[in-house]
């Protein structure tokens, strides 16, 4: 793991370089002046998500570090397609001479998948799912609506979470699960703009587990945030409803010192519903075996963009979506939002709404 957080750094600024050679032969004909703005610019681009995320808690200017984060995330995903589609023109280019410099023909592209990819990301799906248990509680039907990774701050703004509460709000649910990262990277740009008014607005009790970015940003500070919202948080703590479904909310995998989801399990009665909140999706032959009923996680993001949706799938026993194991069901959700690029290319944002049925 050490060696691969070593190599992604040198194949980001090696993939920078790759593309910068490609486009100083693009702007080969510019006067000398406009180069040098041109290589400035693009090398600032280069890094300044990792800016932004850096300086993330110090006093700077909102729109500053809002511009540097939408900039660098757009870049991420504009070096990762230009240098796929470099790297092919760049092999068809032996083969067909006269194709010349591809600089042009790969950014043409580029530019056409990337905004198709925000507009798929503006169309989040909902899934609906339903699930039938053999045990009893106090009510026939129990609709929950899930949601996931929504990074409230630069990249998802106040106006962008009005709409996903409007979807929420309009399932009607009894009840609204957030399975972690409601929060990307810092508190700060919370602070002096209404997304808690917002988060108030769901009109059913709220329920949430951490994320690893509620760590990144400082649980303590999130907690505290979050409880302006009136959202209930769980850590290693369990809720029984008034219907009698049990709620077990994992704190994250950030927390060393989390409990095992036995000693948890140790905690309830097994003859009523268990539904487990865990942000991650690991350990799911366990929780399997443990007889959890319904388990919904997040994290995964479905890997957003292509072709990293592929390597999600081969990482997590299941990356995405509905899975009924030989107990449990389990549910991954994409996220309702998504960290960094605001693109979908292989993937789709989604809400779930699962009806938990029951004698």
């Amino acid at each position: 793991m050490k060696a691969l957080f070593l190599l992604l750094p040198l194949i980001y600024i090696g993939g920078n370089i790759y593309l910068f050679k490609h486009s100083w032969t693009a702007v080969s004909s510019l006067p000398l002046w406009a180069k040098c703005i041109f290589s400035v610019l693009f090398w600032i681009a280069s890094f300044s998500l990792f800016i932004s995320v850096g300086l993330r808690d110090r006093m700077m200017p909102d729109w500053i570090s809002t511009t540097l984060y939408k900039a660098g995330s757009v870049w991420m995903a504009f070096l990762l397609y230009m240098v796929l589609s470099l790297i092919v023109l760049d092999l068809v280019r032996l083969f067909v001479p006269a194709l010349g410099e591809p600089f042009p023909y790969a950014l043409t592209f580029v530019t056409i998948l990337l905004i198709c990819g925000n507009i798929n990301y503006h169309r989040p799906k909902t899934e609906h799912i339903d699930i039938t248990l053999d045990k009893q509680s106090g009510k026939e039907n129990l609709k929950i609506v899930a949601v996931s990774d929504v990074h409230l701050g630069h990249g998802t703004g106040p106006g962008t979470l009005r709409k996903y509460v409007d979807m929420i709000n309009a399932q009607s649910p009894d009840l609204v699960v957030i399975t972690g990262d409601l929060i990307d990277n810092s508190v700060k740009p919370l602070l002096n703009r209404p997304f808690d008014k917002e988060l108030a607005r769901i009109a059913a009790p709220v329920y949430m587990v951490p994320g690893n970015h509620e760590y990144i940003s400082g649980i303590d500070e999130c907690c505290k945030y979050l409880s302006r919202a009136d959202i209930n948080i769980l850590r290693d703590s369990i809720i029984t409803l008034p219907e009698g479904i049990q709620i077990i909310g994992r704190d994250d995998r950030s927390n060393p010192e989390r409990l095992p989801l036995e000693a948890l399990m140790n905690r309830i009665d097994k003859e009523k519903p268990v539904v487990v909140l865990d942000h991650q999706p690991y350990d799911l032959a366990k929780t399997d075996s443990l007889k959890v009923d319904l388990q919904i996680s997040g994290h995964t993001h479905a890997g957003q963009m292509w072709p990293l949706t592929h390597i999600v799938e081969g990482m997590y026993e299941q990356g995405h979506g509905y899975r009924k194991w030989d107990h449990s069901h389990i549910w991954v959700s994409s996220g309702l939002s998504l960290w960094g690029p605001p693109f979908r290319i292989g993937s789709r944002s989604d809400m779930a709404v699962i009806t938990i049925r029951t004698e």
